[in-house]
């Protein structure tokens, strides 16, 4: 699975998860999840264990206080799935 794939399924997990006033054209690879897209910590475990079901990965607590950013998950299930 190359670098775009994985943006756009993150884009897709992410975006269920966005309150109201988010719109999706928000979500680019430097948005921050919570700061930019408002995206509470309950939904940020529910988005980690999408990613998980969806790139068949396990993420440990590291990987979980690493996702900040968009590019951050992008680069984490990258370095997950080539290991």
């Amino acid at each position: 699975m190359n670098r775009e794939e994985i943006e756009n399924k993150l884009h897709e997990i992410v975006k269920v998860y966005l309150p109201q006033d988010v719109n999706s054209s928000k979500i680019s690879l430097s948005s921050h999840l919570m700061q930019d897209l408002g995206i509470n910590s309950a939904h940020l475990v529910d988005i980690a264990l999408d990613v998980e079901d969806t790139f068949d990965i396990t993420l440990d607590e590291k990987d979980m206080e690493e996702m900040q950013t968009v590019k951050d998950s992008v680069d984490i299930v990258l370095n997950k799935l080539s290991s």
